[in-house]
């Protein structure tokens, strides 16, 4: 018997997430599915942000997913060092994993392959199949000829270090490191006081970053600022699409389905980050349900 809900969110990552924490924030009553092709909601990843990018009430809602904060950073340039007194919050894939578990359980389907999707109907490769009053496509950034794009591209690594490494907030921008005929910068996150996230960050044209050589930038950067590396925690890749030029109604046109996050564009033109805009998107969503819900998906 095929199963019916009111939305079905197609990709747990970050948009959807937050759409349905959202939407079951405000409206408990709806029949919310979340469907996963990886092991867990979120992948592995790193979401950062200024306290600025949120207004209170949208601090409020997602302090449940804030795993760190500073209320300072830095930034570093060749000529220029600056401390910039103003919060700077971090939230976790596995944080947003382990709360879309504990709060949707049986309605997050992991491991799932997605076969065939409409905007009312969602088929699995495995057979099974869904209806809905609505489907939203989250599945991440898919290229498409009507933007131009190049991308933020990067490897992180968190590291348990032998000693503290006295840093008292993050540094979300070091350029005065070898710039490599682009523009590079590393970035780096205090997690505890031995340890690090250390981030090899560059603007290229294709999202196709060297790991092995980002690895390796990521020690020299350590050993440079006496940091001595211990344990290698966890590694996370990604590669931020950025807006460089395009026609967004063509783009639109080529929508199929509803989509959100990087799916839909929503996506900073120049840093790529995506989270203050899918946190707007899923108060949007939630504002307008149930009453419109039909037709503001649509």
């Amino acid at each position: 018997m095929q199963q019916h809900y009111d939305l079905i969110l197609v990709g747990a990552g970050l948009a959807n997430g937050l759409i349905a924490l959202r939407l079951q924030q405000q409206h408990p009553d709806l029949a919310l599915l979340l469907i996963e092709s990886d092991a867990q909601a979120g992948g592995n990843h790193t979401w950062s942000f200024h306290e600025e990018d949120l207004s209170p009430e949208q601090h409020r809602w997602i302090a449940p997913l804030i795993v760190h904060r500073w209320s300072h950073y830095y930034v570093r340039f060749p000529q220029r060092r600056r401390q910039l007194n103003s919060g700077y919050f971090c939230v976790t894939s596995q944080r947003f994993a382990d709360l879309l578990t504990d709060r949707f359980g049986a309605r997050l389907i992991t491991q799932a392959q997605v076969s065939h999707m409409t905007p009312e109907t969602v088929r699995l490769a495995d057979g099974r199949t869904f209806s809905a009053t609505a489907v939203i496509d989250g599945r991440g950034y898919l290229p498409d000829g009507a933007l131009l794009t190049g991308f933020q591209a990067f490897v992180g690594q968190e590291w348990q270090l032998q000693q503290p490494h006295g840093l008292t907030a993050p540094i979300i921008m070091d350029a005065t490191v070898d710039q490599q005929n682009g523009y590079r910068f590393v970035y780096t996150l205090p997690l505890s006081a031995t340890t690090l996230l250390i981030e090899d960050t560059h603007y290229i044209d294709n999202a196709l970053l060297e790991a092995q050589q980002a690895r390796q930038h990521i020690s020299a950067y350590a050993a440079q600022h006496g940091w001595q590396l211990e344990q290698l925690i966890r590694e996370e890749q990604g590669a931020l699409p950025i807006t460089l030029a395009g026609e967004h109604k063509r783009f639109w046109q080529h929508r199929q389905l509803a989509c959100s996050g990087l799916r839909a564009g929503l996506f900073h033109p120049t840093t790529g980050y995506s989270l203050p805009l899918a946190v707007a998107l899923a108060e949007h969503i939630a504002d307008s349900a149930p009453a419109s819900f039909l037709n503001f998906m649509r």
